[in-house]
Formats: structure tokens, C-alpha cells, sequence
């Protein structure tokens, strides 16, 4: 959207709440226009329309909105080039100082994630996991089997079990994205979700499948241990989505 203020682009900026009038004060149009960049209307690496066009646009002289874009430049949202315009800097929530992603990840949203990154994972443990690695997965295994009437103990083992396959891929980028990812399990709407979906039955039901992807490691079978994995993970989308709309 370079340069141009069309009857198209005002009909959306009022549509989506930013009415042009009244208010034409430099905070009042620093709000409008940050609106209209945080909802997309203005998407990241877009020229603003020039400073002429905005001022008329919003009735407004052009040192106010000057004022106004000093304002958005501040809060770096957008950048200003000498000689060619004003430009949207905002990817979304987490390009923000200080946004945790913990914050902004759901928990269907985390097991999304997990879904594009676990098979392959367990695929490469298959073949590259070592004979100390699979003492210390099954050691965990054993530790899991007792925690059916313990929700934060499974989730905490649950947690390593999952780590020590990223480990055993012998990848550390892989290793590392799975433990970023892991991160957001920390988060109150993980607690939250536990709670609502862990019960004795499910957390053997888990630990079944926690075996079955042991037993494709054991056999250096790659293929069944992705889809065990993938099988495990697509139970917890399901129940997610069951504690989800209860």
C-alpha cells in the first residue's frame, strides 16, 4: 500500500473503529493509525500514504500528523526513511518489547508445533539413539508408571520423556526448537488444561503410548516410531478439544 489514500482504504480504516473525525489531535491519529497497523490494515514493511494525504485524510494539519508519526516512530511501529516515506515495522504481538511467547501460545496452538517437529525428531532418536540413551527413556518410562494419581509429577516426567528423544536425534537445533517449544508448557493455561484433562485413565492411556514409541525406538524402526508419536499427539489435539468445549 504505497503512497495512496483511496476511498477503499478509508472505508476500512472506519470500518475497523477508526473513525476520522472528531478527535484530530496527534495522539487521537497516533491511535487511529496504530489500530490500523496492529489489526493489518497496514501490514509490516507498508508505506504509509504520505504526510499531505494523511493530513487531509484526517483533517488535520501536516505538523500534527508529523507529531503523530514521531509518536508511532517512538514506539517503533513504524521506521521513516529521509527522502521515501514512512514504513510499517510490526510482524505481530512478538515483534513487541518484552512479549513472552508463553503469553501468546495456546495450548492447541503448542501441540501444532509439536506435531510439525516430533515425528521427525523420534524418527532420527530411532536411529541414532544409543544403548545408554534408551536405559536412561525407559528409566523415565518407569518413573511415569507411577504417577496415574499424580498430575504434576506425569507432566513433569511426560516433559523429560519428550526431551530425551530431541536428545537422542543427535540434532541440537532440533533439540533446542523442542525445548522452546516446551517452554509454554509452563504456562497457567497448560496448568489449567491438565487439570481439566489428566485423570488416572488418561495418564495410563499416555503412558501406553509413551511405551509403544519406546518399543519403535528399541527396534530402530523410524517409521513406527513417527507414528506413534504422531498417534500420541493427535490424543492430546483431541483432548484438548474435548476440555476445550466442556
Amino acid at each position: 500500500m504505497a503512497g495512496e489514500v483511496d476511498t477503499q482504504e478509508l472505508a476500512e480504516l472506519t470500518q475497523n473503529g477508526i473513525s476520522l473525525a472528531p478527535g484530530r489531535g496527534a495522539s487521537a491519529i497516533t491511535v487511529r493509525l496504530r489500530h490500523a497497523i496492529e489489526t493489518g490494515i497496514y501490514a509490516d514493511g507498508d508505506q504509509l500514504p504520505p504526510e499531505r494525504q494523511l493530513a487531509t485524510a484526517f483533517s488535520a494539519a501536516r505538523s500534527t500528523i508529523r507529531k503523530a508519526l514521531n509518536q508511532l516512530e517512538e514506539s517503533g511501529l513504524v521506521v521513516r526513511r529521509v527522502g521515501s516515506g514512512t514504513y510499517v515495522n510490526y510482524s505481530g504481538p512478538l515483534s513487541e518489547p518484552g512479549a513472552d511467547i508463553t503469553d501468546l501460545i495456546s495450548p492447541l496452538q503448542l501441540i501444532d508445533a509439536r506435531l510439525a517437529i516430533e515425528p521427525y525428531v523420534a524418527r532420527l532418536a530411532a536411529l541414532h539413539a544409543t544403548g545408554r540413551d534408551l536405559e536412561g527413556i525407559e528409566a523415565v518410562l518407569a518413573r511415569l508408571d507411577e504417577t496415574r494419581n499424580d498430575k504434576v509429577a506425569f507432566s513433569r516426567l511426560d516433559s523429560q520423556f519428550h526431551q530425551l528423544l530431541a536428545r537422542c536425534s543427535r540434532n541440537p537445533l532440533l533439540l533446542h526448537l523442542y525445548m522452546q517449544i516446551n517452554q509454554v508448557r509452563t504456562h497457567a493455561q497448560w496448568a489449567a488444561m491438565r487439570e481439566a484433562i489428566l485423570s488416572p485413565k488418561q495418564i495410563d492411556a499416555y503412558n501406553a503410548q509413551h511405551r509403544a514409541i519406546f518399543k519403535a525406538l528399541r527396534q530402530r524402526d523410524p517409521q513406527a516410531a513417527a507414528e506413534r508419536i504422531r498417534s500420541h499427539l493427535n490424543k492430546a489435539h483431541k483432548d484438548l478439544l474435548g476440555a476445550d468445549s466442556s
